[in-house]
């Protein structure tokens, strides 16, 4: 019996440390600069969006250059500060998800790698680990689900991260920063919410599906049109009819 205890205590505790390690983080790291993937966007990304993957193909040891600077640094987070850590993430999540266009351009759409991947267990691209962070292979869903809505709570992420597609919010085509970071939020919230991927009225709005697929996070405090009065330039009425438009998934160039 003292031996099967010891057995469970030992097997409980590998469980808890496999689940705390799914979440990278490393000790007595520093933010790593955002400057050469800020040149980068600037140079490969419109002001609307639009991105030329050719133009970041032709720049490819430039993009890996930044990626292994970030793979190398990730958070430590007893010392980073919460904006910084969030900036690290979000800019991490655009460089990852171009470095996967780039590795496998001609493509038409992000959706169509994960069958082409061919890789047993992976349901999706997204869960695809193409990556490591603090010597962990990782994934874009890991970064997203795990880290960024999970310890951050902030629904202006879904506006901050990219998926390659027609439909998702623009990239911005500058780095996020943690001294800038929720100006930053506030500019890709008003632009995504006011853009064509939307159709605002007072009495009815036609809205994009991301506002269905995550509007636990657009609701924590008040209604989904309460969100969306914060940064509609239209008054939306509380009683508005809401509806969802279908979503692009070609690529965003």
């Amino acid at each position: 019996m003292k031996n099967l205890k010891i057995y469970l205590v030992l097997f409980l505790s590998s469980i808890l440390l496999s689940c705390q390690s799914s979440v990278p983080g490393m000790a007595e790291t520093t933010p790593p600069s955002h400057k050469v993937w800020n040149e980068l966007l600037k140079a490969n990304v419109s002001s609307d969006g639009k991105v030329d993957y050719k133009g970041f193909i032709k720049e490819k040891a430039k993009l890996e250059s930044y990626l292994k600077s970030i793979s190398e640094n990730a958070p430590d987070r007893k010392a980073w500060s919460k904006d910084e850590q969030l900036a690290y993430w979000i800019n991490a999540y655009n460089a990852f998800t171009v470095k996967l266009i780039v590795d496998n351009y001609p493509v038409e759409s992000i959706k169509d790698l994960g069958p082409a991947l061919k890789i047993p267990l992976i349901k999706d691209v997204w869960h695809y680990k193409f990556f490591k962070i603090a010597g962990q292979e990782s994934s874009l869903d890991e970064i997203e689900h795990s880290i960024l809505r999970k310890e951050f709570e902030e629904p202006r992420i879904h506006f901050a991260i990219n998926c390659a597609s027609v439909s998702c919010p623009p990239l911005l085509n500058e780095a996020f920063e943690a001294a800038t970071i929720n100006a930053q939020l506030d500019k890709v919230a008003k632009g995504f919410i006011n853009s064509s991927r939307n159709k605002i009225t007072p009495d009815a709005i036609q809205i994009s599906s991301i506002f269905s697929w995550f509007k636990g996070d657009f609701t924590k405090n008040g209604s989904l049109i309460d969100f969306l009065n914060k940064y509609s330039k239209i008054k939306i009425k509380s009683d508005a009819k809401v509806s969802h438009l279908d979503y692009d998934w070609n690529l965003n160039e």
